[in-house]
């Protein structure tokens, strides 16, 4: 009996460490060239200064000395390379974002524990939509679009997040490069730094008075694409599409 061929595994959340790091740098050297060299650079110098470190501060001497402050250099080293990699590939991955329809969103999965996205909770024909989060910070509206269209969508779903949630503090973003816009590298942050107004006990009942108002809304499948959320690959599906633009 012939044997099976082995089937490439293709789902970054389905593959070890090792292969999920591989084929990040892959993805991000196509948008940043230089990320191999800023790598290296990052691993001597933090190696050089860890080593200096362990070898002239910490007490000891001979081989034992020697072999400690190498480990510890290597190890500082390896820190710092990996900080500058995943800092890298992320920014590389919001360059090729960019621009895209839906890509809002996709930063919008870079969001943790404790915060709750739901894609396009509105839109118009022209392809403008509005997103929404709910977390510490409330109810924050994230749209993405023309500004002059989004401004008469963001207000109309101001409204209908008030008649439910009314004592609800509510934040309206616009993901943009323009004044008044929050660039879309710095959209997590921007949300995050909302502050903290709503309770974790809270959430659950701004969330069931939200699910009447989303049982109302027609749902719009959302396009995909890769934001590398660490050094452990890509996030869901999302990833993958990117590889073949």
């Amino acid at each position: 009996m012939a044997r099976k061929k082995k089937v490439k595994e293709t789902d970054p959340t389905k593959q070890g460490r090792m292969r999920q790091l591989v084929e990040t740098y892959k993805m991000s050297r196509e948008g940043d060239k230089v990320i191999g060299w800023w790598m290296l650079g990052t691993f001597v110098v933090f190696a050089a200064l860890g080593f200096c470190l362990f070898y002239f501060v910490f007490p000891g001497d001979g081989v034992i000395s020697l072999v400690l402050s190498i480990i510890g250099a290597l190890l500082i080293g390896l820190l710092a390379m990996m900080v500058v990699f995943s800092r890298r590939a992320q920014r590389a991955a919001f360059n090729r974002l960019e621009g895209q329809l839906g890509a809002g969103a996709r930063a919008l999965t870079l969001l943790r524990r404790g915060w709750k996205t739901d894609e396009m909770v509105g839109f118009t024909k022209q392809q403008d939509m509005v997103h929404r989060v709910v977390g510490p910070p409330g109810i924050v509206l994230v749209g993405e679009g023309n500004p002059h269209r989004l401004r008469q969508l963001m207000t109309s779903e101001r409204k209908k997040h008030e008649r439910v949630a009314h004592e609800t503090p509510i934040h309206e973003v616009v993901v943009g490069n323009d004044e008044g816009q929050v660039p879309l590298p710095k959209l997590v942050k921007h949300i995050q730094k909302l502050g903290r107004k709503v309770k974790p006990a809270e959430l659950t009942d701004i969330l069931n008075r939200l699910k009447a108002l989303d049982a109302q809304r027609p749902k719009l499948p959302m396009p995909r694409g890769p934001v590398p959320t660490s050094t452990k690959g890509m996030r869901g599906q999302m990833r993958q599409n990117m590889r073949g633009r």
